[in-house]
This record gives C-alpha cells, sequence and structure tokens, in this order.
C-alpha cells in the first residue's frame, strides 16, 4: 500500500470509528492526497481522528493553517486527482474595493486556525434582541424573546459546553432556547445540533436541501434531530420574532441566509446572516458529478443575495462581516458599529469576485485537459 493509500485507508477508519460516514466530498479529496473538506479538517484530524505521530508515521504531514493534510505524493508537487491543482496552493485572486484575496486568504479569513474555532469569543449584543455567543471564527448567534429564545448555529459538538457559558455569561438560560436553526450543513456549523437539542429540548429546523446531509452529520453514532423541514421563504415565528429562511444555494444545497428585523433607539433595522456564498479550496465548479448544476446554484445565491435589504450583515463565520473591528467600537458612544449597508454589499461582491474567478481557472482548466484529445470540442 503506499502512503496516499495507507492515509486514505487511516482517516475512513477513523470515520468509522467516531460512527460517521464521510461525504461525498471528502470520499473525493481523501484518496488524492489532499484533504481540505467543507467543514473544514479539525474534524478529521483534530482530537477524534489521528494523532500526530501516525499521520507521520504514515508518512504524511498536517498542514492545519491551510486546513490540509498532504501526503508525500502531493507534496511532491502533484495535484490531487480530477483536480487543477493542489488544494493548498493559493487559488486564484481577487480584489475588490481595494480589498484583495486569493481564494486560499478567504477561506482563511473566514475559518482562522484549529484554536479559532474552538476559542470562545467574548459574548455581546449585536442589535436589538440579537446577540452574539459564538467562537471567533464560527459564528452563533442567540435571538431573545419573551417566549423563549432562538439559536443559529450549534456549530461542532464538543463546541456546545462553550457555547452555553456564553448564553449564561450574557445572563440568559440556555434551557430556554427553543427553536435551533443552521447555516448549513458542515460540521463547523450544525455538527451540535443533536447536543444542544438534548440539553434544551429545542425543535430543530432545516431547509429541505440541506436535510440530506444533515441526516449523515452523526457525531458519536448519534442521528442528527430535524423535527421541522422548512421550504426557501418560509418563516419561523416566536415571541414577536419572525426569521425568514432564503436558500441561497451552492456551498451547500441547501445553504440558507436568515433574515429579520432588530429594533434599537426607535428605529427598525433589516438584519441578513449569511449562510456562506464561499467557493471553498476543492470546491468543483466545473463537471460536478454530484451536483452538476451547482455553478448555476451559486449563481441563484448571488441573486437572491443581491435582492435583500441589509443594514445590519451577520454570517456564519465573524470574519463574513469583520466582527473583531466591530466588537472593538463598542462602548466608544458612537454609532453601532454593527450597523454598516455597504459592509454587506462588499462582502456579496467579494465572494462573487471569487466564485467568478474560480469558475473561470476551472473552465480553463477544463479546455486546456480536453482541446488536444477533442479536435471537435
Amino acid at each position: 500500500m503506499n502512503v496516499t493509500n495507507a492515509v486514505a485507508a487511516a482517516l475512513l477508519a477513523c470515520f468509522a470509528a467516531r460512527g460517521a460516514t464521510p461525504s461525498a466530498f471528502e470520499r473525493r479529496c481523501i484518496p488524492s492526497g489532499c484533504v481540505a473538506p467543507p467543514s473544514n479538517i479539525p474534524d478529521i484530524l483534530g482530537r477524534h481522528a489521528l494523532p500526530a505521530g501516525r499521520i507521520t508515521a504514515l508518512g504524511a504531514t498536517m498542514d492545519l493553517r491551510h486546513g490540509l493534510l498532504v501526503t508525500g505524493t502531493a507534496q511532491a508537487g502533484q495535484a490531487p486527482a480530477g483536480q487543477g491543482r493542489g488544494n493548498q496552493e493559493p487559488g486564484p485572486s481577487v480584489t475588490v474595493r481595494g480589498h484583495t484575496f486569493t481564494q486560499q486568504s478567504l477561506f482563511l479569513r473566514n475559518v482562522g486556525g484549529p484554536s479559532d474555532m474552538t476559542t470562545p469569543f467574548p459574548p455581546h449584543k449585536i442589535i436589538g434582541n440579537i446577540y452574539y455567543v459564538g467562537t471567533k471564527s464560527l459564528a452563533v448567534f442567540l435571538i431573545v424573546t419573551p417566549q423563549g429564545n432562538i439559536l443559529i448555529n450549534s456549530t461542532y459538538e464538543r463546541n456546545v459546553p462553550a457555547i452555553q457559558k456564553s448564553v449564561e455569561q450574557l445572563g440568559f438560560t440556555f434551557s430556554d432556547i427553543k427553536i435551533l436553526l443552521g447555516s448549513h450543513a458542515h460540521g463547523d456549523h450544525q455538527e451540535g445540533d443533536a447536543l444542544v437539542k438534548e440539553l434544551t429540548g429545542a425543535q430543530v429546523m432545516a431547509l429541505a436541501e440541506d436535510v440530506p446531509a444533515l441526516r449523515a452529520m452523526k457525531p458519536g453514532g448519534k442521528p442528527h434531530p430535524i423535527d421541522k423541514v422548512l421550504q426557501d421563504g418560509e418563516k419561523v415565528t416566536l415571541g414577536g420574532t419572525t426569521l425568514v429562511a432564503h436558500l441561497t444555494p451552492g456551498h451547500t444545497r441547501g445553504c440558507t441566509t436568515w433574515t429579520l428585523k432588530a429594533q434599537e433607539g426607535g428605529k427598525s433595522y433589516d438584519v441578513v446572516i449569511i449562510g456562506s456564498f464561499g467557493t471553498n479550496p476543492g470546491f468543483k465548479l466545473v463537471n460536478n458529478i454530484e451536483v452538476p448544476a451547482i455553478a448555476d446554484e451559486f449563481n441563484r445565491a448571488f441573486k437572491v443575495a443581491r435582492s435583500l435589504k441589509c443594514d445590519v450583515p451577520l454570517g456564519s463565520h465573524p470574519g463574513m462581516y469583520n466582527m473583531e473591528a466591530k466588537y472593538a467600537k463598542l462602548g466608544s458612544g458612537g454609532p453601532n458599529p454593527f450597523i454598516d449597508p455597504a459592509g454587506y454589499k462588499l462582502e456579496v461582491d467579494i465572494d462573487e469576485a471569487m466564485f467568478r474567478a474560480v469558475l473561470a481557472e476551472q473552465q480553463k482548466a477544463r479546455v486546456t485537459i480536453r482541446s488536444p484529445a477533442r479536435s471537435d470540442w
């Protein structure tokens, strides 16, 4: 067995040991010698998976900063099977209104490093009845109402105790959470749903298009709870607060952008919680067997995004709305820094520019590879 196959076998054994099933994306990436799943690698390479010594013994290295496991084959410069370049490369670059990102740096802006995914960020009020109770790089929002509270995202199961502590630090009771929603069916956002439901009894709701992926998400073998299947445009109301589920697919089939109104200072503000518009390293936009129309789905997401009114942009990763910089301005006596309609437009523009750049690169690679063999292409 060569190095790549040995690492693949060991990684697949780790999935089995924790009662999980690798996604189609993960099954495609693991044998290639580079692993960069949408669930952002720590759940495969972290404490639930291979110890560092075992990975080294197999002839591979962990590149946690870039969310990769790289075997000797990939290190030698071979691109992963089925891809035009290795996932560890920076990818195409875009510049939007003075902000420059490569595909990899935009991904890293969102996910940070492994410690950022598990280190709690100071819980704080954003606006009105909306509070932040997540980590440095994985957003969790608490929406407080007189009839109980709504939680958006549970992140990794191991983060749930920290989320509970953040809720309590704000003076709220964790068991008052009545509804649990999510941004999209990746482990770094919704793996902890079963534990949150166990601790609170909350009703778990999700868009229909993400249900299959959520059903396959079984940390420790636990079935993933789904109490109500939602449709695009459906409203979720509790205690006078109404959220609307907008299907913004591409990042996942049922990626959900939530909108709601928040009241502050006698004014009403439109809040948009972005599910994700990201084309992560490893995403296949051309000749995608699992999702043949994935490019069309992303196009739909951007069309929906541009149709939404937004005063307060939020997102499944704090980097999407520049949380740290805005948090630093709280209490300064000025206007609420989270009111930032221009920031929403900038984020959508950056994400769409990156999508177009990645799509163009993959379309070019397809033509380059196939043209010599197909004179009629």
